[in-house]
């Protein structure tokens, strides 16, 4: 296991405090984290992103996906069933979950849909117009001078 020390970043920048505590928790997180469900996360397009973990067993109504303060929370927990079987070996896991995913900036989950034991959860990647880079014209000195006269 690899530790970072993220000292040095801290204190030489400002306005990064995010950042910064983003790497905290994904570092703090890494540790003793279990592999279950194991999931998938692909690039579909430039702004599109797919997350699709393995969950097998689990209904739709077993299921919560939850954004909230730039994570996206995916929980699983089965309901008690009535019948009480005699397992004779149980290798399908069965047991609740919880998947913490960190959203960068500006993206949502669009839409959640299970097939095949998976669940697939789209998100996209949405820049408001205000944030987006635009082109500033530059002026020649005679339309600058052609202004100063007309409000003079």
């Amino acid at each position: 296991m690899r530790h970072f020390d993220l000292t040095p970043l801290y204190r030489s920048t400002v306005g990064f405090d995010r950042l910064a505590s983003v790497l905290d928790q994904v570092m703090a997180s890494d540790v003793g984290s279990n592999a279950y469900p194991p999931y998938n996360i692909e690039k579909t397009g430039e702004d599109a992103y797919r997350i699709t973990i393995a969950v097998a067993g689990f209904s739709e109504a077993e299921l919560s996906i939850e954004a909230r303060d730039g994570q996206l929370v995916v929980t699983g927990r089965k309901a008690e069933s009535e019948d009480k079987a005699n397992f004779l070996h149980r290798g399908i896991a069965t047991r609740a979950f919880e998947r913490r995913f960190q959203l960068a900036d500006h993206v949502r989950a669009e839409n959640a849909v299970t097939e095949n034991g998976l669940l697939h959860i789209d998100l996209v990647r949405e820049v408001p117009e205000a944030l987006k880079p635009r082109k500033i014209e530059i002026a020649g000195k005679s339309a600058i001078e052609g202004k100063a006269e007309a409000a003079a």
